[in-house]
């Protein structure tokens, strides 16, 4: 069964921000916390583990929801809670979104990994009304 427009472009939006981001991280914010230093190079290491964790936990129910498409897991089976989007209290937290401190590449990663898991959040509640009510 071919995969819904909206999953193939959201797929690739977060493949695409999950290189951007581990590029960024591999080369780019090592350098940067390091000339910042002090809470900045802190508040900098804890939001580029928030940007991970939210595209992670996407990557993940995009993943899963490949498989329902594919027919390896049945729809009612991948929204039962341990399957669903998780990590809401650390994904959903904007604390330093308008931090002018942090660098900009940073913040936009921040913004869109942001938008992208709220998005996700809403497709998936979106499933649980058509699938289980």
């Amino acid at each position: 069964m071919p995969q819904p427009a909206f999953f193939r472009r959201t797929y690739d939006e977060t493949m695409t921000l999950m290189v951007e981001a581990r590029n960024y991280l591999t080369f780019a914010e090592r350098r940067e916390r390091e000339r910042v230093g002090g809470m900045v190079g802190l508040r900098m290491s804890c939001e580029a583990m928030r940007v991970t964790s939210r595209l992670t936990q996407v990557m993940a129910w995009l993943m899963l929801q490949r498989a329902v498409q594919e027919g390896e897991v049945e729809a009612e089976e991948a929204l039962r809670d341990e399957c669903r989007l998780s990590g809401a209290d650390v994904c959903l937290d904007e604390s330093f979104s308008g931090d002018e401190t942090l660098p900009n590449h940073l913040r936009s990663l921040m913004d869109r990994s942001y938008r992208l898991y709220v998005r996700v959040a809403r497709l998936e509640e979106m499933l649980i009304q058509r699938v289980l009510h």
